[in-house]
C-alpha cells in the first residue's frame, strides 16, 4: 500500500522566501498575516517539464497584474521572479515538478484596511503528478453541477488569480468528491456554462471547438495554449456563450489547466460523452507544446 505523501509543512527542501532560499520547514508566517485573514493574496500554479517552466513569463506577468487588481505591487521585477522560480526549481533537484509563487498582505496591521503592511513574495516547487488519477483521467473524469456560480465581475476581481477566488471551488470539489466524482460544473452569475473548479471547459460538436466566453473567471494560460494548438491544427474555435441545456448536443469534453493539463471528461451530471480523437489528439498535442524546445530541436 502506498505511503500517504508528507504534509506540506513538513518536507524536504527549500522555498524562495522575500529574495532568499531558506529551509522548508523555516518558510513560515505568523497568524495574523493579513491574507489568512482577509484573503490578500495572489498566487501562480507552473509546472516544468524537463528542467523549464512552461510560460513562466506568462504566468508571472499575470502574478504581478494580479497583486496590482489587489491594490498592491509586488517588490520584485519580472525578471527578478522568473529567476526566483528556476533558482527554486533547481535548489529543489526538479525537472518536472509543480512550482507555486504566491504573494501576499504581511502582519503589520490587522482590519480591512492594510496599506501599510509589508508586501511578501515566496516560491515553493515540489513533484506533483497528475492532479486527477492518471486511470480515471484517460477514460474521462466524471464532474458534477455545482451549486454556486462564478460571480458578477462587478462584485470581485475576476481577472486575478487570487486566493479568495477559489472559496468556493473548495466547497464544490468537496461536494462533488463526497458523491463521487472528480470536479464540479459552475455556471456563471447569468446562468451559463462558465469552468469547473479549477480548470477551463471544453466542448465538440460537428468537428469543431466550443468553450465559454472568459468574461468572469480566469482566462487561463493552458486555455489559451489550447485554442492556439486547436488553430494551428484549422480547427474551428468558437468562444460563446453556452447554456446548460445545450451540453446534451456535444460529443466529447474535455476541461483545461495547469494542474489538470488537458483532461477529458465522460460525465457531467446526467450529460454524458465519450472521449474520442478530438480529447486525444489535444491532449497529445499539449505534451508535446509542454516540452522543452531545445530538447524538441535535438530529437
Amino acid at each position: 500500500m502506498a505511503q500517504p505523501a508528507p504534509p506540506y509543512h513538513d518536507r524536504d527542501g527549500f522555498i524562495w522566501f522575500d529574495g532568499r532560499l531558506v529551509p522548508w520547514r523555516e518558510a513560515n508566517v505568523h497568524v495574523l498575516t493579513h491574507a489568512l485573514h482577509y484573503a490578500s493574496a495572489v498566487f501562480e500554479g507552473e509546472r516544468s517539464y524537463g528542467g523549464e517552466i512552461f510560460k513562466l513569463r506568462e504566468h508571472t506577468l499575470r502574478l504581478i497584474e494580479s497583486g496590482r487588481m489587489l491594490d498592491f505591487e509586488i517588490p520584485f521585477s519580472a525578471d527578478e521572479i522568473d529567476k526566483a522560480c528556476v533558482e527554486t526549481l533547481k535548489a529543489n533537484n526538479l525537472t518536472d515538478g509543480y512550482i507555486r509563487p504566491i504573494a501576499w498582505r504581511g502582519s503589520e496591521q490587522m482590519g480591512v484596511s492594510a496599506q501599510n503592511s509589508k508586501i511578501h513574495l515566496a516560491v515553493a516547487a515540489w513533484n506533483w503528478g497528475s492532479y486527477f488519477d492518471m486511470a480515471e483521467r484517460l477514460r474521462g473524469i466524471r464532474v458534477a453541477l455545482a451549486q454556486y456560480r462564478r460571480p458578477d465581475p462587478a462584485t470581485i476581481p475576476s481577472k486575478a488569480k487570487a486566493t479568495g477566488l477559489y472559496m468556493i471551488c473548495t466547497i464544490e470539489k468537496h461536494r462533488a468528491e463526497r458523491a463521487g466524482y472528480a470536479d464540479a460544473m459552475m455556471l456563471d452569475y447569468r446562468g451559463h456554462v462558465a469552468e469547473c473548479t479549477g480548470a477551463n471547459m471544453f466542448f465538440i460538436k460537428d468537428g469543431e471547438i466550443h468553450t465559454p466566453v472568459a468574461d468572469c473567471f480566469l482566462n487561463g494560460i493552458t486555455r489559451q495554449t489550447v485554442i492556439d494548438l486547436a488553430r494551428r491544427r484549422g480547427i474551428k474555435v468558437h468562444e460563446r456563450t453556452i447554456m446548460p441545456d445545450e451540453l446534451s448536443g456535444f460529443s466529447e469534453c474535455f476541461i483545461t489547466g495547469t494542474a489538470a493539463e488537458v483532461t477529458p471528461v465522460r460525465e457531467i451530471g446526467p450529460h454524458q460523452f465519450q472521449p474520442g480523437r478530438f480529447c486525444e489528439m489535444l491532449l497529445n498535442d499539449y505534451m508535446a507544446e509542454v516540452q522543452p524546445k531545445s530538447r524538441a530541436a535535438a530529437e
